[in-house]
């Protein structure tokens, strides 16, 4: 039917390792993504990070040896991700992880990017 979209892909699998800092995304179709705690901390779909509009961002700096602590399902579209700095707020929705998990690189020189700008860098 003309209008319909592709429905984005729901993983099969949402698993952590190396101690919280890495999660890994499987999808049926299209192989797996791992992505880290510190990028999905930083890039948390929450209010508190993203703000309540385009330029009200909230620059996350310091996040480096953040980790994962928990994951919980939220109804059958989501997860919510528990942090290791307390943060717990964000709801990443099949939709965020699977752009996250197509665009990771994109996205993380993006951050390092403006975390730069803002004369910020990263513990080694």
């Amino acid at each position: 039917m003309a209008g319909l979209q592709n429905p984005t892909p729901i993983p099969d699998e949402i698993r952590l390792y190396d101690g919280g800092r890495m999660l890994r995304i499987a999808y049926p179709d299209t192989g797996a993504a791992e992505l880290t705690a510190e990028f999905l901390r930083v890039s948390s779909p929450s209010a508190e990070v993203r703000g309540h509009g385009q330029g009200n961002e909230v620059l996350q700096v310091g996040k480096e040896d953040v980790t994962i602590t928990g994951i919980e399902p939220v109804g059958n579209y989501a997860v919510k991700l528990i942090f290791s700095d307390g943060h717990d707020s964000g709801l990443y929705s099949w939709d965020v992880l699977h752009e996250f998990a197509s665009n990771h690189q994109a996205l993380w020189q993006s951050y390092l990017q403006r975390l730069q700008a803002a004369g910020h860098t990263r513990k080694a």
